[in-house]
C-alpha cells in the first residue's frame, strides 16, 4: 500500500510503508473519547512500517481491566490531532485513518470492542470480533 498523512496543522507528517495488517473500526470507549466520535478507524501495522516527522505528544493509557496492558496515544501537540496509538505489548500500531492524505482506499475489514458500540451505529458488511465484557 504505502501511504502518507499529516495532522490538521501539518507540523506532524508520516509515511506508512508496505501493506498494513488490517483496517479496523474500534468502538472502545477510549477511542470514542480520543476521537470525539462514535468510533475510530485505524490502519493496523507494525511499528517499523511507520516513520513520523515532527514532534508527537504522548498520553500513556493503562487497560481498563488493570491487566498491565497499555497504549501510547500519540498526537500533535500543536493542533491535538490523534496520529497513532501504539499497542506496545501487542507489537502493533494503529494509525488514525482520518489523518491519511488519501483515504479513498480505506475499507475496514473488522469491527472491534463492539460491546462499547453506540446503539445507533450500524456498519454494513464488516464482521465483528474481539468482543469483551463491558
Amino acid at each position: 500500500m504505502g501511504a502518507s498523512g499529516h495532522c490538521l496543522c501539518g507540523k506532524v507528517t508520516y509515511e506508512l510503508s508496505g501493506e498494513p495488517i488490517a483496517t479496523a473500526v474500534c468502538h472502545c470507549s477510549h477511542c470514542q473519547r480520543q476521537s470525539g466520535g462514535a468510533f475510530s478507524v485505524n490502519v493496523i501495522a507494525l511499528p517499523d512500517q511507520l516513520t513520523v516527522t515532527g514532534e508527537l505528544g504522548t498520553y500513556v493509557e493503562t487497560g481498563e481491566n488493570d491487566d498491565g496492558e497499555y497504549v501510547h496515544r500519540r498526537f500533535c501537540p500543536s493542533c491535538g490531532s490523534p496520529i497513532v496509538s501504539e499497542m506496545l505489548q501487542a507489537g502493533i500500531v494503529a494509525v488514525k485513518a482520518g489523518t491519511l492524505d488519501d483515504t479513498s482506499h480505506i475499507r475496514p475489514a473488522v469491527e472491534v470492542w463492539c460491546t462499547d458500540r453506540q446503539p445507533w451505529v450500524e456498519l454494513a458488511g464488516i464482521p465483528m470480533s474481539m468482543e469483551r465484557e463491558g
